[in-house]
């Protein structure tokens, strides 16, 4: 009778321990993200160091569904390429990944504009049109290029926040369905305008979302650590259960920058087991400085 209340008790003591591992949020993560060629700046993959022991994605930036004309306009999913398309190319790809094991390459619907700094609106004329096009013009663009993942980075909308939600996890799900994409994240940043369509989609589709590329350098410049613990702490909040990364810009932009304190905080992050990884915006911008703060995440990252 003792032993079988011991062996009981050990029993459901595994099973608690078991349970509580699968049920707590995500650790730290030796994952680095950075999204490359929007700039038209003859960035190419070997450029950018990269570390041996961390695992790299790199994110075209971008695809978008609007028309190549002299005036753009939204085409309702059929996406095409708008990153650099010369220094970006899908054997570039296929290269830099059988060079690196340790490399995987997404890229990114949307951004902030296209052109002439004309805005590019998530504006679909219903959701299953939208959703068929995307999915079948994607799928295109991902098996044309060997890409791993994909990246949802809208800015600005012409629809509601539950059309935005059902388009993105429809798409979301029949991608990963078909075996077009193995990962997917989403880049939301502190915008009364922008979040709630990114809630409204982490809601119902979280599950389907497996990195939030959360824009911390939306936020002002000067942003103090301790500002940004609690940036970080209140978006992970929003996103229960998500591995947020945190981010900074390289393109002068504000949050909290590297010289300002950005590792500080990662090591704050490191020793709560909350740093899922780092991703900075973007490579265009880091080429200037020889890719300094692109070796030093890395390298912190290593150390995980």
């Amino acid at each position: 009778m003792t032993f079988y209340k011991l062996s009981l008790h050990l029993l459901l003591t595994i099973l608690y321990v078991m349970l509580s591992s699968t049920l707590a949020a995500p650790g730290n993560s030796k994952l680095f993200r950075e999204y490359i060629g929007a700039e038209d700046k003859g960035v190419t993959f070997s450029d950018i160091p990269t570390h041996s022991e961390v695992e790299v994605h790199f994110i075209l930036s971008f695809a978008i569904d609007y028309t190549s004309s002299f005036y753009p306009s939204p085409t309702n999913g059929a996406f095409r390429v708008y990153w650099d398309e010369q220094n970006l190319t899908p054997s570039h790809v296929k290269s830099i990944k059988a060079q690196r094991s340790n490399i995987k390459v997404a890229m990114s619907l949307g951004g902030d504009t296209i052109k002439d700094d004309q805005y590019v609106y998530f504006s679909p004329e219903s959701i299953n049109s939208w959703v068929r096009n995307a999915f079948y013009s994607i799928t295109e663009i991902a098996r044309l290029y060997d890409l791993d993942g994909i990246d949802i980075d809208y800015e600005h909308f012409k629809t509601d926040p539950n059309t935005f939600a059902e388009c993105i996890g429809k798409l979301l799900f029949y991608l990963k369905q078909h075996g077009v994409v193995k990962f997917a994240s989403i880049a939301p940043y502190d915008d009364d305008s922008v979040q709630p369509h990114y809630l409204a989609l982490w809601r119902k589709y979280g599950h389907l979302i497996d990195y939030v590329n959360f824009q911390f350098y939306a936020y002002k410049n000067g942003t103090t650590i301790s500002e940004f613990m609690n940036y970080f702490d209140a978006q992970s909040s929003n996103y229960k259960g998500g591995k947020v990364l945190v981010s900074f810009g390289t393109d002068g932009s504000g949050g909290l920058s590297p010289q300002n304190g950005f590792f500080e905080a990662c090591s704050k992050l490191k020793r709560e087991h909350k740093l899922h990884g780092i991703f900075i915006w973007s490579a265009d911008d880091s080429r200037k400085d020889g890719f300094r703060y692109e070796k030093e995440s890395q390298n912190f990252l290593a150390t995980l």
